[in-house]
């Protein structure tokens, strides 16, 4: 099976390097699924979760939460620049919750358009965070 070169890069490090099969990126207008040969774009990536298939099209070997950021990718490549990321499966449910209610508060308590700008960022990313936990 042909596959293609896919890397996640947040900005503390690189986090995926390797050949895939398939993989699925949270698009700001839905969600894409990259193969071989795919045509080339750059989108911008919303908050969600990455799905990586490393073997086959049918089975999904692992899933990455992404805060938002950048894709480019070519006929040979797909190259995700994040802002955030982290492992599904070390999603903490009642932490997210509790991060959540404070970044509502600090959206709340926001004393300028840049402070408030952050928060309502953080709420989005938080609740996209709890809303994939609903869907996988």
């Amino acid at each position: 099976m042909e596959k293609t070169q896919f890397e996640l890069v947040s900005p503390e490090q690189l986090l995926h390097s390797g050949e895939v099969a398939m993989v699925v990126v949270p698009g700001v207008e839905g969600d894409f699924g990259v193969l071989p040969r795919h045509a080339p774009m750059i989108s911008t990536v919303r908050p969600g979760v990455i799905s990586v298939y490393e073997e086959n099209r049918s089975t999904v070997s692992r899933r990455i939460f992404v805060g938002g950021g950048f894709a480019e990718v070519t006929q040979e490549r797909c190259t995700v620049l994040a802002d955030s990321v982290e492992a599904y499966d070390e999603i903490d449910r009642g932490e997210t919750e509790r991060a959540l209610k404070d970044a509502r508060e600090d959206l709340e308590d926001a004393k300028n358009e840049i402070e408030r700008t952050a928060a309502a960022k953080q709420v989005k990313v938080l609740e996209e965070k709890l809303r994939a936990l609903e869907t996988f």
